[in-house]
């Protein structure tokens, strides 16, 4: 069979696929760079013949057409499961609402109690058998495919073919396909490190052994880690992350990844979302040792506890004086989501010899000039992240602190020792009022 005359027969403009979609649909915008752009676009002209479309995605990183169309929300309501810097504003301006989930559980949730009426987003041009690749946004793709209605497919001429697990569609399973123009995928450069950035990754550097598998989240941190572990005696780095960043290629151009130490996937690159420099794109194409897989396999904490010394390195916004972690609100205001951040807590600590840090800068200054300390006695309408009870190390520029299997009052002395110096007193009175600090507790 000619599966290109099937693409042909199947070819549509925009303005032409977006006419499956009705009043009160459910639409799947996919993630990252997977977004859609012509398919938005020619929705947003459709404002006016449709009512309650909802809109499904996460770290979009372009304007939404149709959601900057409608800013009273009678035409489309976007709904974001991570947010990113843009769909941050979007959230501040009331266009855009969270959806809590565990990273883990995303493609169940779809499989199991989610309806898609419509699934759009951009691929890989498809290959001489008939197979698009979700290139580098699979998290969950394939389980948001086999859910949905109507399937429309974006070709995008930069995106690259990779390598993985359920990251192709073929061309019979789709509904339309569309193509056009796109400019160059986006860039999201790498933010300097600061001062505290390099004390903390020194801190981290010095916990790892040869053979560590690591899990980076995202921003100048996890630039940092990898540019020190670039630069360090480590050895046979492994790769086991849902987030690909360039600072996993800045650790492989210094010949430090090999993954010839995983216990599982030997010899392979996990992923489920590549998003960086042009060059992180080129080391994913059709790269036989890089392997996108959806994100219920690269966030399991049951694969992640198969992988012997794992290392996973997240951020977080503040922690209470229990132990409670906050990683993605601003008190009340949604900044980004919980995304990964719990199921690589989880799995790192069932690792053999793993290891997951939390980290943060010890203090910061408020848009007031106010110096505050990320430590809090209680938190107060911030969404909590990570439970006390599985609260592992933390770290800031004053040190490590583990707080696994700790009564209220160790580990409240434990974060105290680690809190910037200026404020140690005042969360020492804060945890007398709270009744976990003890006589025992040293001053």
């Amino acid at each position: 069979m000619n599966f290109f005359d099937e693409y042909k027969q199947k070819l549509k403009t925009p303005e032409e696929a977006v006419k499956a979609i009705k009043s009160g649909d459910w639409v799947d915008y996919s993630v990252g760079l997977g977004f859609p752009e012509l398919l938005d676009g020619a929705l947003a002209k459709r404002k006016d013949e449709l009512k309650d479309v909802k809109i499904r995605g996460f770290l979009i990183l372009k304007p939404m057409q149709a959601i900057e169309a409608d800013p009273d929300r009678e035409h489309f309501m976007y709904n974001s499961w991570y947010m990113s810097g843009y769909e941050r504003k979007l959230s501040d301006k009331g266009l855009a609402n969270f959806m809590p989930m565990v990273f883990r559980n995303l493609n169940s949730y779809y499989r199991r109690f989610l309806t898609v009426n419509v699934a759009m987003m951009s691929v890989a041009p498809m290959d001489e058998h008939g197979y698009f690749s979700f290139s580098l946004s699979n998290p969950c793709a394939r389980s948001v495919m086999d859910k949905a209605d109507y399937i429309i497919l974006e070709v995008n001429e930069h995106l690259p073919k990779v390598h993985g697990m359920d990251e192709i569609i073929h061309i019979s399973e789709v509904d339309a396909v569309v193509e056009g123009k796109h400019e160059p995928l986006a860039n999201l450069p790498a933010p300097p490190p600061t001062e505290i950035d390099e004390k903390i990754g020194d801190l981290i550097l010095n916990e790892m052994v040869d053979g560590s598998c690591v899990q980076l989240g995202i921003g100048g941190l996890a630039n940092c880690v990898g540019q020190k572990i670039a630069q360090s005696d480590l050895k046979d780095i492994g790769i086991h992350t849902e987030l690909l960043a360039d600072a996993y290629l800045d650790m492989y151009k210094a010949g430090k990844i090999t993954n010839r130490a995983k216990t599982i996937d030997n010899g392979k690159s996990v992923y489920g979302i590549a998003l960086g420099s042009q060059g992180l794109y080129d080391w994913c194409a059709e790269n036989p040792s890089m392997s996108t897989r959806p994100i219920e396999y690269c966030n399991s904490p049951e694969v992640i506890s198969q992988i012997d010394n794992f290392v996973s390195i997240n951020n977080c916004v503040n922690v209470d004086l229990k132990g409670q972690i906050n990683a993605e609100s601003s008190g009340t205001r949604q900044i980004s989501g919980t995304g990964g951040q719990l199921d690589f807590l989880t799995g790192a600590y069932m690792s053999k010899g793993g290891k997951a840090f939390i980290c943060m800068t010890s203090s910061f200054t408020d848009k007031q000039g106010n110096h505050k300390s990320r430590f809090v006695p209680t938190f107060n309408g911030d969404a909590i992240t990570d439970p006390r009870s599985q609260a592992y190390y933390l770290v800031t520029e004053y040190g490590i602190a583990n707080l696994a299997g700790r009564t209220d009052w160790e580990r409240c002395e434990a974060m105290i020792n680690i809190a910037h110096p200026d404020h140690r007193d005042g969360l020492i009175a804060e945890a007398e009022k709270l009744g976990i600090w003890t006589k025992t507790n040293k001053r």
